[in-house]
C-alpha cells in the first residue's frame, strides 16, 4: 500500500522537492546578499542608524512580501493539488472499489494514504518555513512586525499547522463532494476564509491582551503619510491612527507605541485628558493658535491601548500551530468514519 501511493503521488513529491530546490537556492542567496547588506549598513553603524534601516527595509520589503506570500500560498496550494484529489479522485474513477479488494481494508487504506502523503506535505512546508524565517530574519529585525497578520503567518512553526490543515481540509471535502475539481473549490474557498478569520477574530484572543494607558508625549506622531520624512523610527509604528477633530480641517496622527514589537489589539482609542474626558482639536492648549500636533505631544494628554507582549510571540505560535494540528487530527477522524460508515 505504501508502494502503491508513492507511485500515485511520486511525480507531485518530486516536482515539489524540485521546487524547494530551487527557492532554497534563490533564498540562501538573496538571504546572504542581505546580511551582508545588515552587517555594514545596520548592525555596525554609529550615527545616522534609522537611515541605514529605512534604505534596507526599501531595498528588500517587496521581496520580502513575495517571499512570505509564497510561503502562506503553500498549505493551500497543497490542499487543493494533494489533498482535494487524495480520496476524490478514487472514488471518481471507482479505483478504490478495486483496492479494497485486494485485503486491504478501508481504514488502512486511509491511513496509508493520509499519513504518508500528509507528513510529506508537512515536511515540505517546514523546510519551506525555515528556509523563509532564516533568510526574513535580518528585516525582521528592523521592522519588529513579527506580529502582524502576514508576517506571524508566514514564519516559525504555524505554517506546518496550517499545511497539515489545508491538506486534511482537501482530503475531507474530496471524500464528502466525490468528485476531483469542485472539492478543490471548496478546499480553496475554505482555506482562504481560514485565514482571513483567524488573524482578526480569533488570534488577538489567545491570551488576555494588557492594558495601558500611554501619554501623548511618549508617543512617536506625525501626520498619515509621514513615514521616511517625519523622523519616526520604522520600529515604532504600530499602524494605528488617531484622528483629531479641530475647528478646521481634519487632522490625523499616526501614532506608534515606543515598545518594539508589541501587537495593539485594539482599534484606535480617543484622546483623553488627565480626567479621562476626551479631548478634540487643539482642546486643552493654551493657546488656541497652536499646531495641533505639538499641543498633543507636550500635553498630558493620553490613550487608552490594549496590546499584546512581544515576549508572547512564541506563545502564540504554539498556540496556533497546536489548534491547528488539533483540527486536522479532527479531520482525519471524520474522513476514517465517513469512510467506513456512508462510503458505499
Amino acid at each position: 500500500m505504501i508502494w502503491l501511493t508513492w507511485r500515485q503521488y511520486r511525480v507531485q513529491t518530486l516536482a515539489a522537492l524540485a521546487a524547494l530546490a530551487a527557492i532554497a537556492i534563490f533564498l540562501v542567496v538573496t538571504g546572504l546578499q542581505m546580511r551582508d547588506v545588515y552587517d555594514s549598513t545596520v548592525a555596525g553603524c554609529r550615527s545616522d542608524c534609522e537611515s541605514a534601516k529605512n534604505a534596507l527595509v526599501v531595498e528588500y520589503q517587496t521581496l520580502t512580501y513575495y517571499v512570505t506570500s509564497l510561503l502562506l500560498a503553500a498549505p493551500g496550494i497543497i490542499g487543493i493539488f494533494w489533498g482535494a484529489p487524495l480520496i476524490a479522485r478514487e472514488l471518481e474513477t471507482g479505483t478504490h472499489r478495486l483496492v479494497w479488494n485486494q485485503s486491504i481494508t478501508r481504514g488502512r487504506w486511509l491511513l496509508v494514504k493520509l499519513g504518508a502523503v500528509g507528513l510529506i506535505a508537512v515536511a515540505v512546508t517546514g523546510l519551506l518555513s525555515l528556509l523563509v524565517t532564516w533568510w526574513a530574519s535580518p528585516i525582521d529585525r528592523v521592522n519588529l512586525d513579527r506580529f502582524t497578520p502576514l508576517m506571524f503567518s508566514g514564519r516559525a512553526i504555524v505554517p506546518l499547522g496550517y499545511a497539515a490543515f489545508a491538506f486534511t481540509l482537501g482530503a475531507c471535502a474530496g471524500l464528502l463532494i466525490r468528485r476531483t475539481v469542485p472539492a478543490m473549490a471548496a478546499t480553496l474557498v475554505a482555506f482562504l476564509a481560514v485565514q482571513i478569520l483567524v488573524p482578526f477574530a480569533i488570534r488577538p484572543h489567545f491570551v488576555a491582551s494588557e492594558h495601558t494607558d500611554v501619554a501623548l508625549s511618549s508617543l512617536v506622531m506625525a501626520p498619515v503619510g509621514g513615514g521616511e520624512e517625519s523622523g519616526a523610527p520604522q520600529d515604532a509604528w504600530n499602524g494605528n491612527h488617531i484622528q483629531l477633530k479641530g475647528s478646521g480641517d481634519d487632522a490625523h496622527l499616526r501614532v506608534g507605541v515606543l515598545r518594539p514589537g508589541v501587537w495593539v489589539v485594539s482599534e484606535p482609542g480617543a484622546v483623553l485628558d488627565s480626567s479621562g474626558r476626551e479631548v478634540r482639536g487643539a482642546e486643552g492648549c493654551a493657546e488656541r493658535e497652536r499646531d495641533p500636533f505639538e499641543c498633543f505631544t507636550t500635553s498630558k494628554h493620553h490613550v487608552a491601548v490594549d496590546y499584546q507582549p512581544a515576549d508572547r510571540y512564541w506563545t502564540f505560535q504554539w498556540i496556533e500551530t497546536g489548534i491547528f494540528l488539533v483540527l486536522s487530527g479532527l479531520l482525519a477522524g471524520f474522513c476514517t468514519w465517513w469512510l467506513r460508515r456512508r462510503t458505499a
